[in-house]
C-alpha cells in the first residue's frame, strides 16, 4: 500500500492528461501547424489549416503522433498535477487557507521538473506533426515515438532528446502557474461565494477560469518552444536559424511585434482551455474514485 500511496498521484494525473489528449489531439495538430505556417508566411487561419490538413493527410492525419501525445501525458502530465499535490500538501499549514504565493511556487516547481522528464516525448510529438510540412527529401518519418526516441538518440546522441527543453520547461512552468495556481484560487473563492465545495459548479468553474489564464500566459513559450523544436539546420551554411530560445524570441518579434508570440491565440485558447479543464474535471472524479474504492 505504501507503494500505491507514493504512486497514486502520478497515476491520477497520467490517466486524466491521457483522457483530454484523446478528445483535443485534432485542435493540438491544427494549432502546431498554424504556429509552423506563421513562421514561414503561411496561413494562420484555423479553418484554412484544418482544410489543408485534411486534404493532404485525411482524418488519421489529425491525430498523427497520438502515441507520443499519449506518452507525453504520462511522464508530463502525470509528473506535473502528481508533483504539485505533493508539493501543496506539504505546504499547507493545518487550519489555515494557503496563500497564492505558495501556491504559484508549487506549480511552477511541478511544472519545470515535469517538462524535462516529458521533453523526449514532446519533441517527437512536434516533429511528428510537422514531418509532412518538410519537403519530402527532409522529412524524418518516424513510424511512432519509440522509433522517433532511437532515431533521436542515433542521430543526435541523447542529448537530442532534451533539445529545447529550456523553453520546454519555461513554457510548463507558465502553463502550470496559469492552470493550477488559478484553479486552486478560484475554487476557494468560488466556495467563498456559496458554491459546494467539490461540486460540479464549483469543479467546471475553476477548471475554466483556469484554461483561460493557462493559455494566455503559456502561448509564447509554447510559440518559441515550437519553432526552436522543429528547426533544421540550412542546407548550404549549416547553421541554425536561432542561436536559442532568446534569439528565436527575439528574432520573432522583430519580424511582427510582440503580438507575434501570441499568434494562434483563439486555436490555442481552444486546444488548451478545454484540455486544461478535461485533465482538472477529469483528476477530481478519478479522485473520487479512488476514494469510493478504498484505496
Amino acid at each position: 500500500m505504501e507503494a500505491w500511496k507514493a504512486s497514486k498521484p502520478f497515476v491520477t494525473g497520467s490517466l486524466s492528461g491521457c483522457m483530454a489528449t484523446c478528445c483535443i489531439q485534432p485542435i493540438d495538430m491544427v494549432k502546431v501547424r498554424i504556429q509552423l505556417g506563421a513562421a514561414e508566411g503561411g496561413s494562420t487561419s484555423p479553418v484554412e489549416v484544418t482544410k489543408k490538413l485534411l486534404r493532404e493527410d485525411g482524418i488519421t492525419g489529425m491525430y498523427k503522433g497520438l502515441s507520443a501525445g499519449l506518452t507525453r501525458q504520462v511522464f508530463y502530465t502525470g509528473a506535473r498535477l502528481g508533483l504539485y499535490d505533493i508539493f501543496t500538501d506539504a505546504a499547507k499549514v493545518p487550519g489555515e487557507k494557503m496563500p497564492f504565493w505558495k501556491t504559484t511556487v508549487c506549480a511552477l516547481s511541478a511544472g519545470g521538473i515535469a517538462a524535462v522528464v516529458g521533453n523526449p516525448a514532446d519533441l517527437s510529438l512536434i516533429r511528428m506533426q510537422a514531418d509532412t510540412m518538410l519537403p519530402e527529401a527532409e522529412r524524418r518519418n518516424y513510424r511512432g515515438v519509440m522509433h522517433a526516441f532511437s532515431s533521436i538518440v542515433r542521430d543526435e546522441g541523447v542529448g537530442g532528446l532534451f533539445k529545447g527543453a529550456v523553453p520546454t520547461a519555461t513554457r510548463a512552468m507558465a502553463l502550470n502557474f496559469g492552470m493550477l495556481g488559478f484553479n486552486t484560487m478560484a475554487k476557494d473563492a468560488l466556495a467563498d461565494m456559496g458554491l459546494q465545495k467539490g461540486g460540479a459548479a464549483q469543479v467546471f468553474g475553476a477548471s475554466a477560469i483556469a484554461g483561460f489564464f493557462a493559455s494566455f500566459f503559456s502561448l509564447p513559450f509554447d510559440y518559441v518552444k515550437t519553432q526552436v523544436q522543429k528547426m533544421k539546420p540550412d542546407p548550404v551554411t549549416g547553421e541554425m536559424p536561432f542561436k536559442g530560445p532568446i534569439d528565436c524570441a527575439m528574432q520573432q518579434v522583430k519580424k511582427g511585434g510582440i503580438t507575434r508570440l501570441w499568434t494562434g491565440f483563439p486555436t490555442y485558447y481552444v486546444r488548451i482551455a478545454p484540455h486544461a479543464m478535461i485533465t482538472l474535471i477529469a483528476q477530481d472524479n478519478v479522485k473520487k474514485l479512488w476514494t469510493s474504492l478504498g484505496i
